[in-house]
Order: structure tokens, then sequence, then C-alpha cells
């Protein structure tokens, strides 16, 4: 992860923390000011029932006239002057009718004749008529009568009989249309079906009657959702039991809700903000420290390269990095003078490791080489065993060489001496040639050879160095494998080159496998050789920034993969 990233969410963590609570705290608040909202209406809903209740209640006291009735009943008199006179004065009463106990109709006035020219009046079927409180005013449900919202209502009359009438409720409707919650919030009254009381067809809202008697029909006296055919709506209501009707106040959601979408606005305006504040605030911060980090980092890897000549730019640093920066040039410079003291005691414990490593194994073929001389000149010997002693020398000699040469080398790894010179190295070519190396001795033993290599594949390797453990591979295979194959493959990784030695051999154990990479190990004692091949290989691949090892079961062969940088890391 970059520098940029992590500075980019160590801003935004910084400045978010603080920030979650007061966002559960704002999440609560607005979620409590809808409620408050809500509750709003609903109280201006109560108030507006409490107030058609109470017209209601007010239409007992304009019946006061009624009790004249029954004198002129008594006396033989027509009421219906009276109840003209009442239509006359009581502006809301569209018809007045006298009943009899029964419920009949005996006289009538109406406002409109005409409008009311109809069948007389017969509440005898109602069986609760008789049993009605005489005291006390009794009002229908609300509904539509000649296009006017209007409510029928029974007065008991003193003594005997009834009073019926209908009262309009228009100019109670035309009083809530002017009412307003808001700027376009409005007040209206509706049956428990949920149909809006029109006094003009299009002067409700535009809202589903079902949608509104499920709320009426619900738990709640809030409307949280009301959608209408171009907006949603809000509110409250209230019922009004008199009428069987209910006030619902209903205002537009966005408008209801305003404020409050405001502050979500101001909020994610802040949020965006304080992001690109932390953005910029990281790209500033991770170019003043990326630029000297970057610098330590080049200089670091030209170090572990081994270049302590290599020095950092102290322009590039600031602050403390400044100081580090000082401080790292001077490393460098003390590393340089350590490794030159060191280089020169290593020269020294190696002479020294050479001699005690090669004392044990020298001797051997030293004294063979005396024996043999001593022979030679003594002169009791044929012809053909002075040729034979000599070969013996010649090959005790080279076996020396040979012994000398992989101990130096042993020498020269452990200490850090021998440093790959590495290049772009084409494999087939290379493979090919140690595989000629080593065809001889394979078909002198009838082994199958074959190789598989893409072309133009490349490692990043000293040539010379892979060369030698390449052919130490192929050298050890041949030599343990007494029938069948030696097969040498490349495969090419994501980061690394992958090359397997396959023999059919005689395989090795498990612990064998382990044991094998150390110095002096021989898996056959009576094998030729020191046991240091395997062991300098392995060093010579790590050096590389590969590796090497076995894997291998016994009886059945054994592979060794080694495994190379495709480039340099």
């Amino acid at each position: 992860m970059s520098i940029f990233s992590k500075l980019f969410k160590l801003f935004i963590t910084v400045v978010l923390m603080p920030l979650i609570p007061m966002a559960l705290l704002l999440v609560y608040y607005q979620n409590r000011q809808k409620d408050n909202i809500l509750e709003t209406h609903y109280n201006l809903a109560e108030i507006i029932s409490y107030d058609i209740k109470q017209s209601v209640s007010d239409l007992g006291g304009r019946l006061a006239f009624t009790h004249q009735i029954p004198a002129l009943l008594d006396e033989g008199k027509d009421p219906s002057p009276l109840l003209q006179s009442a239509l006359d004065s009581i502006p809301d009463l569209l018809f007045l009718a006298v009943l009899d106990p029964a419920g009949k109709e005996r006289m009538r006035a109406a406002r409109d004749i005409q409008a009311w020219d109809k069948e007389k009046i017969d509440l005898s079927a109602e069986k609760d008529l008789t049993g009605l409180d005489r005291s006390r005013l009794y009002v229908g449900p609300l509904e539509m009568m000649g296009g006017v919202p209007a409510a029928e209502f029974v007065y008991p009359l003193a003594g005997e009989g009834f009073l019926y009438g209908v009262l309009s409720w228009y100019g109670e409707l035309e009083r809530l249309q002017q009412l307003r919650i808001g700027r376009t919030g409005q007040i209206y009254l509706a049956s428990p079906s949920g149909r809006i009381y029109e006094l003009l067809p299009s002067w409700g809202p535009d809202i589903s009657a079902a949608e509104l008697q499920k709320y009426f029909n619900g738990p709640s006296r809030f409307i949280k959702t009301l959608k209408g055919a171009g907006e949603s709506y809000v509110g409250a209501f209230a019922p009004v039991n008199t009428l069987d009707a209910y006030v619902v106040v209903l205002q537009p959601k966005e408008e209801a809700f305003r404020s409050l979408y405001f502050s979500n606005v101001v909020i994610v305006l802040f949020l965006l903000a304080i992001a690109t504040l932390a953005y910029f605030g990281a790209l500033t911060f991770s170019h003043s420290l990326g630029e000297p980090i970057a610098a330590l980092a080049r200089g670091a890897r030209e170090v572990s390269r081994g270049n302590l000549e290599h020095r950092v730019s102290e322009e590039a640093g600031w602050g403390e990095f400044e100081q580090l920066i000082k401080s790292f040039n001077k490393m460098t410079a003390d590393l340089k003078d350590y490794q030159a003291l060191q280089l020169k005691n290593q020269v020294s414990e190696m002479k020294e490791q050479v001699f005690r490593s090669v004392a044990h194994d020298l001797r051997a073929p030293l004294l063979g080489l005396q024996g043999y001389i001593y022979l030679l000149s003594s002169g009791k010997i044929t012809e053909e065993q002075r040729r034979e002693y000599l070969q013996r020398m010649d090959e005790a000699a080279k076996n020396l060489s040979s012994l000398l040469e992989d101990v130096l080398s042993v020498s020269r790894v452990e200490a850090g001496m021998t440093l790959p010179q590495r290049q772009r190295v084409e494999l087939e070519p290379l493979l090919q040639q140690v595989l000629n190396t080593v065809r001889p001795a394979a078909q002198e033993k009838g082994l199958k050879l074959d190789m598989q290599v893409p072309a133009g594949l490349c490692a990043w390797a000293d040539p010379k160095l892979l060369r030698r453990i390449i052919t130490n591979l192929l050298s050890n295979a041949v030599k343990f494998t007494r029938e069948g194959f030696v097969k040498i493959s490349v495969a090419d990784e994501e980061k690394q080159i992958v090359i397997s030695v396959q023999d059919s051999g005689v395989g090795l154990t498990e612990q064998q496998c382990a044991e094998i990479f150390e110095k002096y190990r021989q898996v056959d004692e009576k094998a030729e050789g020191y046991g240091l091949g395997l062991f300098i290989s392995r060093q010579l691949a790590r050096a590389h920034g590969g590796d090497l090892k076995a894997e291998s079961e016994e009886g059945k062969g054994s592979t060794f993969i080694l495994t190379l940088p495709k480039e340099d890391a």
C-alpha cells in the first residue's frame, strides 16, 4: 500500500471517527423531528375535530325555537312558518320536518322547495328511535345531498315527536379549505372509507382512498407516507365521532421535511469537503514524505547490491528526514571501511579454513603419491608396473586438484566472496551445452537424455555459475542412474524460472533429501567425490536470489528443482 493510501485512510479515520456518533445522534434527532412535525399535524387535526364537535353541540342551542313547536301543535296551529323562520335565521339549515312520535313526517320546511320535493320522511322503521335520550341532539354521518355535503340530525321535541333536519357542512368545509399548514398543506374532511369531501371536483388531493383507509384502520394517527399522483404526502388525522368522519391534515412530504433535507445536504457537503481536504492533505504529505523515503529506499537497494559508494542527496530530506539521510550516508561510509577490514580478516580465516577442510582429504592422495614415488625410485619394478603407477599417480593428482577446487569454492561461498555477476541469460543454448557435456557418459550407460525448454526463455543469472549448477545436477543424475532416463525441463512462472532435473535412478529417502545439501555428505559412501557439489550448488542458487531443493521417492528416482528470478529484484 502506498504512503498516500495510508495517509488518506488515516486522515479519513481521524476525521470521521468522531463524526460516527454525531451521525447516529443526527439520525435519531431527525427521526424525532419527523415525529414532532407529524405530532404538530395531529394536534392541528385534534383542534379542528374538537371545533367541529363544538359546532355540532352549538347546533342544539340554535334549535331552542323547537320548544314552541309542541305548543303550536297543541293549539292546532301549523308550525311551518316557525320552521321557515328558523331556516331563514340559521343559514346552515337546509331542511326541517316535524315528525310524530312514530317518526313519520307531519309538516316540513325547506330552503329550496324544489330541491327537497320528495316523499315524506318516515323513520318509523328505525328500531332505536323510541329509545333515544330526549335530552340530546343526534347527528348522522356526513354525506353528499343534492351536491352539497350535509348531515341529517334528529332532535327530540318536548313531550312527543321529533324534529328532523338536514345541516349543511358547506360552510365548514369552505372554512377548512382556507386553512393552511406550511405553504401548501391543507386540512380535509374524509369519510371512513377514505374519500375526501370536496367542494369542487379538483379541490382534494389526488390520493388513493383505499390507502387512506388503511391508515384510519391502523394503530397510529400519523400518516408517514401517502403517495399521490405527482407527490407524496405526510400528516395526521383525528376522528369526528359525531359525524362518523375524520379530519385529515396533509402536507407534501418534501415541504414538511424541507428543513431536515436541507440539513442532510449540508452534512453531505461537509463530509465531501472533509474527504476533499483529506485527499489533498494526504497527497501533499505523501509527496513530502515520499521523496526522502524513496531516496532512502533507492540507497538501501544500492547498498544491498554491494554498492557502498552510493550516497543519498541531503537536499531530498527535511526535518528528521535530513538527519536520517545524514546518518544513512555515514552508515554506508562506515560499512565500506568495515567491509575492507572484514575482507582482510575473511581472507586470513579462509586460508586457515581451507587447510582445516582439506587436511584430512589431502592425506590419502598425498600418501599414495609418496608411496608410488618411493616404488618408482627403488628401481625394483618392471616397465609395465612403472606405467601403471604413473597412471595412478595422474588420477590421484586430478582428484587432488578437483578436491582443492571444491574446497576453495566452499570457502569463497561461505565467506560471501562469490557474488553472481547477473545478466539476462537465454536458457536453451546454455542447457544444451551442459547436456552435450554429459551425453557421452549417459550414452555409455544407455540412458535417454531429454530437454524441454521454451524457446527464447531467459533467466537473470551469472551464466558461468549457472552452468556449474546445472552441470553438477546433470552429472549426479547420470552418475546415480543405472538405467532409464535423465530429463531437464524449464517452467516459466509469474516471477521466477523453475529448472527441474529428473532421473529414474535409485531415489532418496525423506531424511536423505534433507541431509544431501550438507557439506561432505555422500548418500552412497562408495561413490566418487567429496560431498561438496550439492552444497555449493545450493549456495550459488541462493546467492542468485533463488533456491535448490530435492524431491524424491526411494526406488523411483529423484527431481532436483532450481528456482531463479526472471529479472533483477
